[in-house]
């Protein structure tokens, strides 16, 4: 199969299409052919290998090299072969998953317990936006921030791939959302649902003394101390992103954050969407989501399978509105 090979940090350069074996499913593994990947900043955080601290600590990332050779977390696609022990798919079906590797690759093999049926409707290029965006804004919204309806909910960061998600979530469960974005997609975030919009470049959200309940941190750039100002007493500060760096952030930041986190009345709490282990279930409850109407995919840009490392770079940008997907794979 053909694949994007990492072998070495480095510029979206270093990505090499080359030739590797087809994966075999082992026990209880479905075999993916990939029609469709998604590009985020997941990606080229392990590409660039940064931030370095995190080549110091358990993960993909090794201290001479990645540890993964296939990136692309996300996928979209058709079961071409299952392996012993799966009952749920057979070959044909059209699926969706986060796999957290294998993505730029042909053919990916996935846990059986980690796959979910495609929603109906969508194209494999809006599936494959969804299971690490919107996965995290699960997380942030239902099970860390525990949204309940009529509760006040700021989304800072609204407009990037897990935000736009992050609006509608909070939502589909019953809160006042508030997102904090740029001009010019201020008109995109309301359409998704939110009740206001603040332009971060005019309005200052920390101004607003007390008053949620709930934030959800995609774009971090404010102190622990800001935000919690913004908090009620007993509200919850969801860290799920903030401006990276090559050596230390956005890990320090967030590291610094929960160091605080037991001398402050507010509730502060970390989003792991890769150590998550209800991958499958979750995915199940975006497609339900998805078909209801009270989800829907931004999508930016789309690109082709030969324009992997384009679609790298443009993501590296950081200012991506929504995801950007890549087709045309196989």
């Amino acid at each position: 199969m053909k694949a994007y090979v990492l072998r070495s940090y480095g510029s979206p350069d270093v990505l090499q299409l080359t030739e590797l074996p087809t994966p075999v499913p082992g026990h209880g593994e479905v075999l993916v052919r990939v029609r469709a990947t998604s590009v985020q900043p997941y990606d080229w955080h392990l590409m660039r290998g940064e931030p370095r601290v995190s080549r110091l600590m358990p993960g993909p990332l090794g201290l001479r090299g990645p540890k993964i050779a296939v990136l692309g977390a996300d996928v979209a696609g058709q079961v071409e072969a299952i392996g012993p022990g799966v009952t749920g798919f057979r070959p044909g079906d059209d699926v969706f998953a986060m796999p957290q590797q294998g993505g730029f690759g042909e053919y990916v093999c996935v846990p059986e317990k980690d796959l979910a049926p495609m929603p109906a409707g969508l194209s494999y290029e809006e599936a494959a936006a969804l299971p690490l965006a919107a996965g995290t804004a699960l997380l942030a919204v239902r099970d860390v921030g525990r949204v309940r309806p009529g509760q006040r909910v700021l989304v800072n960061g609204a407009s990037g791939g897990v935000g736009t998600f992050a609006v509608q979530l909070a939502k589909a469960y019953g809160a006042h959302v508030t997102g904090v974005c740029g001009e010019r997609n201020l008109d995109l975030v309301r359409s998704l649902g939110a009740d206001e919009v603040l332009d971060r470049a005019k309005q200052d959200f920390t101004g607003h003394e007390g008053r949620y309940d709930v934030l959800v941190d995609n774009a971090g750039g404010r102190t622990g101390a800001e935000c919690r100002r913004a908090l009620t007493r007993k509200g919850v500060h969801v860290l799920v992103g903030g401006p990276g760096g090559r050596w230390l952030q956005p890990a320090g930041r967030m590291f610094a954050l929960l160091a605080v986190a037991p001398f402050v009345s507010q509730r502060v709490a970390l989003v792991d969407v890769v150590g998550c282990k209800e991958m499958g279930a979750n995915l199940r409850t975006l497609a339900a989501l998805v078909e209801g109407g009270e989800v829907r995919v931004v999508i930016d840009r789309r690109f082709r399978f030969e324009e992997i490392p384009e679609a790298v770079r443009y993501q590296e940008q950081g200012r991506v509105t929504g995801k950007v997907v890549v087709s045309g794979l196989s």
